[in-house]
């Protein structure tokens, strides 16, 4: 008796196990699939490419008037500042990261909290645009994120115990981490934030699984590049464009992360600012800085480079995403919204320039791009040098435009194979700007300029607006189509198969458009600012849209009399995630 009840019992238990949902961890093949498969979202961008794109057509401009609120998550209501994560979503779970470095887990279908992650801060960090935080990587069992003292941490998806944890770099020094890392053949890839403190903008390759580094490529000419412990060439050759020791502390900042094409085998990283910002210490174009590099994943080095700004006097950081797509013509290409005001469309392979536009209304500081894509300069529109002036504490004053917020800044856009469209977030700012005296001082801030960010006469824009959606066309050239809007546009954007375009404004609103004609087809006011990329899956046959919403980030930091114009919006904190309410055909 007791035997056969044994034999019940395992066999029952076998039963079991053999029905029960099996959940796999996450592979190097699925996250290279990321973009074409529905029930996840496993990198930054939707996909390693960045088009931010969803094959998910259930919500489409049909159906779109029946999204309502599924659920939403507060993050808080102390931590607030503003919220820039683009969630991630595994085995039914979102993964979703909060302002001062806190990363959420909850169920994607009830916005229940499975366990919450605080890293502890320590005094002295020094972000230099909120204290925000871009989202988190999956792999295996792990969900990896960096945090604001320029630490890498790994994280059990289930339990939320750390796993692994490694220092990027010295947060006493002015480094700190914001990207979301994104994974590529196995291995976790980062940048560094901190160009306005002199540090030393690079890209690190760890194993994702150990967290144990495998290379790092410096993006500053003239520093060695690591790889298994050992040297890995210099980038580019020492003072070809950086003059005297300046180098050593030359800025170009990766903040933003990066992107991957499993095609290529390429990672693509922009660069910021070379530091100090004023312009007249540092002739030459002082490479990398204000360009978008593109490193070979298998061996850490740089294949090519792209530079939008040389020589940069504006603090027109490149980091911008650069995102790959197939050309109609079937050319494997990429395409990016400079901060400096031009798009720009290179081949993603080797980098050459195929075609440059504006995408905002107004540009001062270049009068266009010349047949390799480098800036004509207007040099009446370049700050002044300061030692040339009377009393050698200011330069000449110039009102440059775009503002150095950009013409697009943080906020990532997305790409539309089914339209062929870019669909960007940008801004119409000018700013004040000019140049000082300064000296490098570890930890210190490290800029030589002065500023203050100001909106335009709406007779040279076309309207009293600052932000607007628009739907650019690379092949062209042509802004097909705008939706303004009062505040600048700050958070980023999705589009899907459904014929739709999703993005969210300062005001409170997340919106949806039609893909083609940009006429506005739904909103809904969640309570506070959105500055953050929305995202969408499918999960029990239901299709799921997802945005963090709360108000901050650089504007209200650094934006001037923008600043003033928006100071009524509220801060907030939370994660909101939206389906339909009734099916629809």
């Amino acid at each position: 008796m007791k035997r056969t009840l044994t034999s019940v019992l395992v066999a029952s238990a076998l039963m079991t196990l053999a029905t029960a949902p099996v959940f796999a961890a996450v592979t190097d093949k699925d996250i290279e699939s990321d973009a074409k498969t529905t029930g996840d979202v496993l990198s930054w961008g939707l996909g390693t490419q960045g088009q931010r794109y969803s094959p998910l057509a259930k919500i489409n401009t049909k159906t779109v008037k029946d999204l309502v609120p599924a659920w939403s998550f507060s993050f808080g209501g102390e931590k607030q500042r503003g919220q820039e994560s683009q969630p991630v979503i595994h085995n039914g779970k979102m993964f979703v990261t909060g302002s001062y470095s806190r990363l959420f887990a909850l169920d994607a279908k009830t916005g229940k909290k499975l366990w919450q992650y605080e890293h502890r801060l320590p005094d002295g960090i020094m972000p230099c645009c909120d204290v925000v935080n871009r989202g988190a990587a999956l792999y295996d069992n792990l969900v990896i994120f960096a945090t604001l003292d320029a630490q890498l941490v790994a994280l059990n998806q289930d339990s939320g115990k750390v796993v692994w944890k490694e220092k990027i770099d010295e947060y006493s020094a002015g480094y700190s981490a914001t990207a979301a890392p994104i994974i590529a053949k196995g291995l976790v890839l980062t940048g560094v934030s901190g160009g306005e403190f002199g540090v030393i903008g690079r890209v690190e390759a760890r194993d994702a699984k150990t967290g144990k580094l495998v290379w790092v490529r410096p993006t500053v000419e003239g520093h060695m590049g690591m790889k298994d412990g050992k040297e890995n060439g210099i980038s580019g050759t020492t003072n070809a464009t950086w003059p005297g020791d300046l180098w050593k502390t030359g800025g170009a900042a990766t903040w933003l992360g990066g992107t991957y094409d499993s095609e290529t085998g390429l990672a693509y990283f922009g660069t910021g600012n070379p530091a100090p910002w004023n312009s007249a210490l540092r002739p030459g174009d002082n490479l990398y800085s204000c360009s978008t590099v593109a490193i070979d994943v298998a061996t850490g080095k740089i294949v090519w480079h792209f530079q939008g700004t040389p020589n940069d006097g504006w603090d027109y950081d490149g980091v911008n995403e650069f995102v790959t797509f197939k050309s109609k013509d079937g050319k494997h290409l990429g395409g990016k919204a400079d901060r400096n005001g031009f798009f720009y469309v290179l081949d993603a392979k080797t980098g050459k320039f195929q075609k440059g536009f504006p995408f905002v209304k107004k540009i001062t500081w270049a009068t266009g791009l010349d047949e390799n894509g480098r800036p004509k300069f207007d040099a009446a529109n370049r700050p002044g040098d300061p030692a040339k002036s009377a009393d050698g504490k200011k330069g000449t004053s110039v009102f440059s435009v775009p503002s150095f917020l950009g013409g697009k800044n943080q906020m990532p856009m997305a790409y539309s194979p089914d339209t062929g469209y870019f669909y960007v977030p940008a801004n119409e700012w000018g700013m004040e700007i000019w140049n000082e005296p300064v000296s490098y001082k570890k930890g210190a801030a490290y800029l030589g300029a002065g500023f203050t960010i100001k909106t335009l006469d709406p007779k040279e824009i076309g309207g009293d607006y600052i932000g607007a959606m628009r739907a650019v066309d690379p092949a062209t050239g042509k802004i097909v189509w705008e939706v303004k809007n009062n505040a600048p546009l700050w958070g980023g954007v999705m589009t899907t198969k459904g014929g739709l375009v999703f993005w969210g404004t300062p005001e409170g609103f997340l919106k949806a458009a039609d893909a083609k004609t940009g006429k506005e087809v739904w909103s809904f006011n969640v309570g506070t600012g959105i500055v953050a990329p929305p995202i969408s899956w499918e999960q029990d046959g239901e299709q799921y849209i997802g945005v963090a919403s709360g108000w901050g980030g650089a504007v209200p930091l650094w934006g001037g009399d923008v600043a003033k114009k928006v100071n009524y919006l509220n801060q907030g904190g939370s994660m909101w995630v939206f389906k339909l309410h009734k099916s629809g055909k």
